[in-house]
């Protein structure tokens, strides 16, 4: 299962990648894509190299007290020992909502933040669950493939406002009829994409938890406490859920170990987790097969 998820993340990086490539080819040449593709790389290098202050700054996080959480602090060292990570900055946010967070461009720079909330609802060994689920993201470098996804997923948005742009003036200093149907197909092309895009990108998130999943499972070696854990966070979310209208924190829901919406049915499709019931199954699958 985990070399499945794996698997899945390549396959769709190389499908967002043949899409930059046909973009770039709608295009008729190089510049533009070279252009729109530098515009992201250093975008996304910037979220790259300073998400973790960013966001940290954003929840007005602070560092989790060793001397009042010293048994967190034991914790994360014996998962940290277990996943052959170095031991990660720990951080507390103040809030009511139960939740999580890994964030850091490398497992040197790595920190690890938790909520008032989450330490007030789970048990000592669902906190470990989602202690080592938080590590695996780390352990699996998914702050550099969902950063090489997003950069992707800009640049192709990036091209298609380009070919959207060059086909709008073409057609406004007009163009012979033969050349207006090709014209409707390239920018039905071109509009269409970026969506592809995004739920491909969103794709790969949701697969990346599901390996987080596992992988936290392994080095934990209970995956019931995890189940347990996410089934409780679940639970949680309507009654203290971060806020819908705040652009801010909706652009960072996607770090945190459980969705801090709700959604349902459609909308799973735009969501960065995994519908949390299938979360739960396959951990419960983990440990039959597993034993753990």
């Amino acid at each position: 299962m985990m070399m499945l998820n794996k698997l899945k993340t390549v396959v769709l990086l190389t499908l967002m990648s043949s899409l930059l490539l046909l973009i770039g080819d709608l295009l008729g040449g190089v510049q533009g894509l070279t252009l729109a593709l530098f515009f992201a790389i250093i975008l996304n290098g910037i979220m790259y190299f300073f998400s973790d202050k960013i966001v940290l700054s954003m929840y007005r996080a602070q560092k989790l007290p060793e001397e009042q959480y010293g048994w967190i602090y034991d914790i994360v060292s014996d998962l940290a020992h277990e996943m052959r990570l170095p031991m990660p900055k720990l951080w507390i946010i103040k809030t009511p909502m139960a939740n999580a967070f890994a964030t850091g461009r490398n497992p040197q720079s790595s920190s690890v933040a938790v909520t008032s909330g989450i330490l007030s609802l789970l048990t000592p060994e669902e906190l470990r669950g989602v202690l080592a689920h938080e590590l695996s993201h780390i352990k699996n470098r998914d702050i550099l493939v969902t950063t090489i996804a997003a950069t992707l997923a800009m640049a192709i948005g990036y091209c298609a406002d380009f070919v959207r742009y060059r086909l709008f003036w073409g057609s406004m200093h007009g163009q012979d009829k033969n050349k207006q149907g090709s014209l409707v197909s390239l920018f039905a092309i071109a509009l269409f994409m970026p969506l592809v895009a995004l739920l491909i990108r969103l794709g790969i998130s949701r697969s990346r938890e599901y390996l987080a999943d596992e992988t936290g499972a392994h080095a934990c070696k209970d995956s019931l406490a995890l189940a347990r854990a996410l089934q409780k966070l679940h639970d949680h979310v309507p009654h203290a859920s971060m806020n819908a209208q705040d652009t801010a924190q909706a652009a960072t829901a996607g770090l945190f170990i459980v969705h801090p919406f709700t959604s349902g049915g459609f909308m799973e499709l735009f969501s960065t987790h995994p519908n949390m019931h299938k979360r739960i199954e396959k951990l419960y699958t983990i440990h039959q097969r597993k034993g753990y």
